[in-house]
């Protein structure tokens, strides 16, 4: 798990039990996020990550070739 920022850390706060709503949707961002992968993780298996990763990098593929003819008919 992440470890938070310096200036975000519990002894950091100015009173005990209390945090700013910086700090808790740091907070809540980083354990909803975990439980997010985790989920996906078991609801769809490690074989969806793998073709998402796909999917994005053809799909990155073609915007620098988008890109790269773009700067040719300049």
């Amino acid at each position: 798990m992440k470890t938070l920022p310096k200036d975000l850390k519990k002894e950091n706060l100015s009173k005990k039990g209390e945090m700013t709503v910086r700090e808790a949707g740091h907070k809540g961002g980083e354990l909803g996020g975990k439980k997010g992968g985790e989920t996906t993780l078991e609801r769809y298996g490690p074989q969806f990550y793998e073709e998402i990763g796909k999917k994005g990098g053809h799909k990155v593929r073609e915007l620098i070739e988008e890109g790269k003819k773009a700067q040719k008919k300049r």
